[in-house]
């Protein structure tokens, strides 16, 4: 079994650190300052690791309280007690889970929506003690906890590529954290260390002013645990990898660091005045300075070793919904439960027992004194609520393909490739995919709205090509596809892959200033519609005139010169991610 309390800190904070080393230290100083650390974002599948990580949570000092993301605000502030109210007869308030310093576990938490995340956010920095551990057993890289949750969390440790065999039992000492805690207000911070912590973060490209409070307070921490009155180097190193490392979205340059100061001629020291007196220390020495370098080495250590694919995957992303989810919509039938509203039984309502009870409580001493007759439960229509939920509709893709010229065989071997390996994933993230082809003088729709992948492969089997380019025909049948699918409850997006040459007006005449023109008035139908879009120049080299385009669709401009077709299929699949 692993002492956290004994781990040292510069073994941890070492470059040959585990993500299991990680996860221990980040535990331990979050024993020492749970409420100026927040807590923990562990990102891990269901199995053993997990539970064997989840079992240390017991030594944080604090009660385990479970949560999922669709708890009710009663259950976190407290409220109306319904059974004690009916059982007394009287207003019973019970206390909610938010109520007394807690160890906070929310299963799911990928699945956290924004009140949620914005409730949460608002207990952590009220500092009552609480601390967060958001288990998330996301599956796909866009299945995450939300940032503004994730902001206010020290430390991140990521479980997923760790095996049983690479981890050991964490056991916290009480008494060693409980004479940190103690030890922990008379702890200081080096001279000039919040300047070194705020210009490293800047230098990571950590935008929030949080990363380097937190820092800070798991250095202090770091520095209670092991008895010093002041953080030293290794705290502040430790802090540094665990806090930074997760958060850090610029690769740091060692180059920044190799430059030489100048020389510079030593100034005269004045000479000291005779009556006063030369030694005025008191026996304290000056804090040394601890080299930024140091710090910086440390998190450079701790990056993960996908973090440029990771952030040239946030890059592409447009803040649109999850991949593979469309629009949500509100119902009162299925889908994601959320909060009972006021509502009326119309005969199409639902009507949620247990919160229309809640709010008839308070009133019935009232209503059985007014009653001329004896009644157990005085009900009034302005008690009644009503279920809801949330659902998400299908997404629709539609490609819409430029197949002129010379280089259409390329492109549309390129786009029948990225439609079947997204197909290959509809099953999963309910996308229906279509494929509109444009060359000549008109558009043609060779595959309709499906998630079939046989019969894609059957109707992609011979791909027409060569001719001019008719985009606003393209653009005009993919709009209609697109509304189409709106139509049957799916949401559309239109993916639109040219070289951006148009040459077709829409009426079919070769003139590049009206086929222009009537591309640009159908991207602004298409962003006057709310459909959202996607646009690709697969061209050799950037159109100036297809980024204007895809500003006037509202879209992001995306150029792929030698996209294969599993590049294009990351991409279209990234750029539709939250």
């Amino acid at each position: 079994m692993t002492d956290l309390a004994d781990q040292p800190a510069d073994r941890l904070a070492d470059g040959a650190q585990t993500a299991w080393d990680r996860l221990a230290a980040g535990l331990t100083l979050l024993a020492v300052d749970p409420a100026g650390l927040g807590g923990l974002w562990l990102r891990a599948r269901s199995g053993p690791v997990r539970d064997r990580a989840l079992a240390a949570l017991s030594g944080l000092g604090a009660p385990v309280r479970r949560i999922t993301p669709e708890i009710a605000d009663q259950q976190l502030y407290g409220g109306l007690d319904l059974a004690a109210t009916l059982a007394a007869g009287h207003l019973r308030i019970g206390n909610g889970l938010l109520s007394q310093p807690a160890t906070i576990l929310l299963s799911m938490a990928e699945r956290t929506g924004p009140g949620l995340a914005a409730r949460l956010g608002a207990s952590l920095d009220a500092r009552a003690g609480h601390a967060l551990i958001a288990a998330d057993e996301g599956a796909e890289p866009d299945e995450t906890l939300p940032p503004a949750l994730a902001d206010r969390l020290a430390f991140h440790a990521d479980l997923d590529a760790v095996g049983l065999g690479d981890t050991a039992p964490l056991a916290l000492d009480p008494d060693a954290v409980q004479a940190a805690r103690g030890r922990l207000p008379a702890t200081r911070l080096p001279e000039g260390a919040a300047a070194d912590m705020v210009i490293l973060a800047a230098r990571l490209g950590i935008a929030s002013l949080r990363a380097p409070s937190l820092a800070l307070a798991a250095a202090r921490a770091g520095a209670a645990l092991a008895g010093r009155e002041v953080a030293s180097a290794e705290d502040l190193s430790l802090a540094a990898a665990l806090v930074y490392a997760p958060r850090a979205t610029i690769a740091p340059d060692p180059a920044e660091n190799t430059a030489e100061p100048e020389p510079q001629e030593p100034e005269p020291e004045p000479e000291p005045e005779r009556d006063q007196p030369e030694d005025t220390d008191d026996g304290q020495q000056a804090e040394p300075r601890i080299p930024a370098e140091m710090l910086l080495e440390a998190v450079t250590a701790a990056l993960p070793p996908d973090m440029l694919e990771r952030l040239a995957a946030q890059t592409a992303r447009v803040g649109r919904g999850a991949a593979g989810t469309g629009a949500a919509r509100k119902g009162n039938r299925r889908g994601r439960p959320l909060p009972s509203r006021h509502g009326r039984l119309d005969g199409t309502a639902r009507i949620d027992l247990v919160a229309t009870l809640r709010a008839a409580a308070p009133w019935q001493p009232m209503r059985r004194a007014a009653a001329t007759h004896a009644q157990a439960l005085h009900i009034r229509p302005a008690d009644i609520r009503t279920r809801r939920f949330e659902e998400k509709s299908d997404r629709l893709l539609v490609f819409a393909v430029d197949a002129s010229g010379s280089a259409a065989l390329a492109r549309l071997a390129e786009a029948k490739g990225a439609v079947e390996l997204l197909l290959a994933e509809a099953y999963a993230r309910r996308d229906h995919v279509a494929l509109i082809a444009f060359r000549g003088t008109a558009a043609e729709a060779l595959l309709p709205p499906t998630r079939s992948l046989v019969q894609t492969k059957r109707r992609l089997a011979g791909l027409p090509g060569g001719g001019g380019t008719p985009m606003a025909a393209g653009l005009q049948s993919a709009m209609g596809m697109a509304a189409q699918g709106r139509a049957r409850g799916m949401t559309p997006t239109i993916c639109l892959l040219t070289d951006g040459r148009a040459n077709i007006a829409l009426d079919g005449r070769a003139d590049r200033t009206a086929a222009a023109e009537d591309a640009t008035r159908l991207a602004r139908a298409i962003r006057a519609a709310g459909i959202e879009a996607l646009v690709i120049d697969m061209g050799k080299r950037p159109a100036a005139g297809l980024e204007t385009l895809a500003a006037a669709m509202a879209a992001p401009y995306l150029p792929l010169p030698r996209a294969d077709a599993q590049r294009l299929s990351r991409t279209v699949a990234t750029a539709l991610e939250d």
